[in-house]
């Protein structure tokens, strides 16, 4: 079981000026066909075990997987675009073989579906609180921080507002 941090974090970004935050996945559109679907299902940790090993790879964290019926979805939070682009392109690794084998097998038959989203956020737009939580999300791609002056509101956060929290700060 994950430790639960107790009280109110925010994230602390450092000196980072951009997060890549790329939202990966698979729906299974077809359930009878799982010759189709298990090796798109079975590629991806093999992907997520190779990045972790390789720190200088640009992913920041352990990616979260999120699964919602027929559908998954992995939150992955990079580097930088370039560091994500390169390893989706190395032909050494395991993420281009396996996109190769899903559009020979895959591809036009309807089976299962693939998709991701790539967004590159100036930090300044980002707000993030943790309560009462374990490690997470962009706090545990960039580290925490107690919310100080400036920052106890999600307003002063975003640099939008006042920092009079809606709720006393515990």
């Amino acid at each position: 079981m994950e430790r639960v941090n107790k009280g109110r974090l925010t994230v602390d970004f450092g000196d980072v000026d951009e997060v890549v935050v790329f939202l990966i996945g698979m729906r299974i559109n077809k359930l009878h066909r799982p010759d189709q679907w298990l090796p798109v299902f079975a590629a991806m940790p093999k992907m997520i075990a190779e990045l972790v090993k390789a720190p200088d790879s640009g992913l920041l964290a352990r990616p979260r997987t999120f699964l919602s019926g027929r559908t998954n979805v992995l939150v992955q939070y990079w580097a930088s675009f370039e560091q994500l682009n390169d390893y989706a392109r190395a032909a050494d690794k395991e993420h281009l073989p396996a996109w190769r084998a899903f559009n020979r097998r895959t591809r036009d038959n309807g089976a299962v579906g693939i998709y991701h989203e790539t967004y590159r956020v100036p930090v300044d737009r980002i707000e993030a609180i943790y309560g009462n939580m374990p490690t997470f999300g962009l706090g545990q791609a960039f580290g925490t921080r107690k919310p100080g002056a400036g920052s106890q509101s999600a307003a002063a956060r975003m640099g939008v507002g006042d920092d009079i929290p809606a709720v006393e700060p515990y």
